[in-house]
């Protein structure tokens, strides 16, 4: 088969990238290694795009058919009134301890309110999420990534570009120059050759290949579950690596997060959209426990969208790579406890009883929510900001949302560390481009979304992924229609 655009790879990043090449007048080709029902990639699994925005205006375009008494509402209740490119830029830099590649990252911040506004003009819908503790999120996907991505595939098919399911490449092919010419695939009938001017890669990280995560990650890696897709095995990093690609980024770090200890091992898209529910993020308002009943993080260091990323390791780092989540009846009170209606745990008048029903040390437990207790300062509880109500002269502190775990009924709920994706991917230019190790450019070669390395280390921002997936693709698409057409 000849095209001029190849895309590999059917979630957000690789689909951004299709419709932008598909709009600069490139015939366009996309293969995809899941099956139909199981289409849309990790992206099929999120919930939101991170956006700058420098006011409820900026917000009000991207949500269809807002009353104005909708829109009063929802400008009051807004825990965050502005979020402007300078602050996504700093949250970036501070959780990644400085080290995201700053021209890259310059590109994401800038950039991502445009692409929305792009996707918002394809078809694509926002819903206001700003009733949710501590997300720092204002606006959410319509449907989730579930509803994102099958609006793509209907953009896909309204544009004739063709997808191929089943398909998986398993070799980029070159010229006698160097210039990437397409890929070699398997497909449900076996081996076939896809010809193209440009490939752009957009299948995904490592995270799905416990050799992988082993090698890279360390020891228990291979042991984990996967919030994500069971399609990403990192044969496309693998495949640049061969033909001379330059890695970049955090390849010994990933995106994990705090699931519920009986989640399925990896996440599919067909039963996203069922509500399957898995993730265990009403941690900054209880306290986090391992098997000794200790206490291990600061469970209210700052936004959970700003932490939750880096608490699966912290997580998989504790005795049996377990921890309790626990909170008291003020919780349900407060309604701070969100999403845990099927979630494994248990309930008792006790701390005593529940740590027996948890198979946490019932002695550890008392002592340590008796310290906590008494290192709570005064102050107002507020899950809609940072409230500075702390907990002090205890290890770890607790710097938000600080409250005593004083009042029956008791409950807790075991969670594990889930793996999303992975950090280390490749080195791209600002043109998407992949850079060889020779450092220039490889002809007829662009990588996006989670292949992407540079912008991610040890921690990460909810929504950031989606951002970048949506405005590199887009760059992605747009140059390697101009040099395939051209």
């Amino acid at each position: 088969m000849h095209t001029q655009v190849l895309v590999v790879g059917a979630g957000n990043a690789g689909m951004s990238a299709a419709v932008a090449a598909k709009e600069r007048g490139a015939q366009v080709v996309i293969i995809e290694k899941a099956p139909r029902e199981h289409r849309g990639g990790n992206s099929a699994l999120t919930g939101h795009m991170r956006l700058p925005y420098e006011g409820i205006e900026d917000l009000v375009p991207l949500v269809p058919n807002m009353s104005e008494q909708e829109i009063r509402h929802m400008a009051e209740h807004m825990a965050r009134k502005r979020y402007l490119v300078a602050d996504f830029y700093d949250d970036v830099m501070r959780v990644t301890d400085g080290r995201s590649d700053p021209d890259l990252l310059e590109i994401v911040v800038t950039q991502a309110y445009p692409t929305a506004r792009w996707m918002r003009d394809m078809g694509h819908e926002w819903v206001p999420s700003y009733a949710n503790p501590v997300s720092a999120n204002v606006v959410s996907f319509n449907g989730g990534g579930y509803g994102l991505q099958e609006r793509w595939f209907a953009v896909a098919e309204r544009m004739g570009i063709p997808i191929h399911y089943g398909t998986a490449a398993t070799e980029l092919l070159e010229d006698d120059m160097g210039r990437v010419t397409g890929v070699r695939a398997l497909t449900p009938q076996g081996y076939r050759i896809f010809r193209a001017k440009a490939v752009i890669m957009a299948c995904g990280g490592f995270e799905s290949n416990a050799e992988m995560r082993a090698r890279y990650l360390g020891p228990g890696w291979d042991t984990v579950k996967m919030r994500g897709v069971p399609f990403n095995t990192g044969e496309g990093l693998r495949m640049a690596l061969e033909i001379g690609a330059l890695p970049a980024g955090s390849w010994s770090s990933c995106h994990a997060s705090p699931q519920d200890l009986n989640r399925p091992p990896f996440g599919l898209p067909a039963l996203a959209k069922l509500g399957d529910e898995w993730n265990r993020y009403s941690y900054p308002f209880g306290i986090m426990v391992n098997v000794h009943g200790r206490r291990f993080v600061d469970e209210g260091e700052t936004w959970r969208g700003l932490t939750y990323a880096k608490t699966g390791r912290a997580v998989l780092a504790q005795p049996q790579g377990v921890a309790f989540q626990i909170f008291d009846a003020k919780c349900r009170r407060l309604d701070v406890i969100r999403d845990y209606e099927r979630a494994t745990g248990a309930k008792a008048n006790s701390l005593e009883g529940l740590a027996e029903q948890l198979g946490v040390a019932p002695k550890g437990l008392v002592e340590t929510v008796r310290e906590f207790n008494a290192a709570v300062q005064p102050g107002e509880f507020n899950p809609f900001a940072l409230d500075g109500k702390r907990a002090v002269g205890i290890t770890p502190p607790k710097s938000n949302w600080a409250l005593t775990v004083d009042t029956p009924p008791f409950e807790g709920f075991p969670v594990c560390c889930g793996i999303t994706f992975t950090f280390g991917g490749l080195r791209i230019n600002t043109k998407a481009q992949v850079v060889h190790v020779m450092d220039r450019p490889i002809p007829g070669l662009y990588a996006v979304g989670e292949m992407m390395g540079g912008l991610w280390h040890w921690n990460y921002p909810s929504g950031s992924g989606m951002a970048a997936g949506s405005v590199f693709g887009r760059i992605a698409g747009t140059t390697a229609a101009q040099e395939a057409v051209g």
